[in-house]
């Protein structure tokens, strides 16, 4: 079976489970599969970055990656912002315990904190979001910009792309398909705000498809280097046709903290 064909297979499957616990669910439920998604992720993250061994520091970020969205959900950022203090000072502090006079490192340490960082709280930002006015059709214009983004840089890249982007990272990327990338983020949030965002202005729109596409392929390249470090070509195999499931969120690890700060900030919507 064709990676082509494999992606829409997983499309055909995904996308309608995701519609329905998007619009169809409650901030619970919504909550619940985001807590779900990220101990998915954070399982690859650890299997990458620790491999072997590292049983108490996978268990910690498992554990403070069930509470950093379990404070966003709360509402209230003081919350958020204390777990993510207390919990760095947890795992320092629990560190000192397994260190030795032959076993004195920081790098366990440093890939926990990193870890509890990159997956949990970011992808938090869309339980932050769903709190918000209009929060579920920002969730969507979030999906809409990944995905319209994504499909335009697989059908340009394959077809046109000739000038590789970032081989040392990321063989398969190529200058075309990234500007198939901005074009088909642009023109898919365009679309969406004119049939379901009108209150936000077009320009908005335009910058979010470009900005947010360009940060969405930087999450994407980020996640290659995670893989590239760890020796792996893929997070994972869960997702047919995309490889772990943190493949299928690196761009959106990156994409839902910006378009959240970014409507905070500079837009009334």
């Amino acid at each position: 079976m064709t990676p082509h064909i494999k992606r829409w297979i997983s499309g055909v499957i995904a996308v309608p489970m995701l519609f329905t616990i998007i619009f169809y669910g409650s901030e619970v439920v919504f909550c619940v599969f985001i807590i779900v998604i990220i101990i998915g992720a954070v399982i690859e993250y650890n299997r990458m970055v620790f491999n072997g061994g590292f049983v108490r520091e996978k268990l910690q970020v498992l554990i403070i990656a069930i509470l950093i969205p379990l404070a966003a959900f709360s509402g209230d950022l003081r919350i958020l912002l204390a777990v993510i203090a207390l919990s760095t000072l947890a795992v320092f502090s629990l560190s000192l315990f397994g260190m030795n006079d032959h076993s004195i490192d920081a790098v366990s340490v440093s890939k926990l904190v990193f870890g509890f960082i990159y997956i949990p709280f970011m992808l938090s930002h869309f339980i932050l979001l769903r709190h918000s006015n209009d929060g579920m059709m920002w969730i969507f214009f979030i999906l809409i910009l990944a995905f319209s983004g994504d499909i335009a840089a697989f059908y340009v890249g394959r077809s046109l792309g000739k000038r590789k982007l970032m081989p040392a990272v990321s063989p398969g990327k190529t200058v075309e398909g990234t500007a198939g990338l901005l074009i088909g983020s642009v023109i898919g949030c365009v679309l969406f705000q004119q049939l379901f965002l009108p209150r936000l202005p077009v320009f908005h729109a335009s910058v979010l498809g470009l900005s947010g596409g360009i940060m969405g392929q930087l999450g994407d390249l980020c996640e290659s280097v995670i893989k590239r470090a760890s020796g792996v070509k893929d997070s994972g195999s869960l997702v047919l046709g995309h490889g772990g499931l943190l493949d299928r969120l690196d761009c959106l690890i990156f994409i839902a903290p910006y378009v959240y700060y970014y409507r905070i900030f500079l837009t009334v919507s």
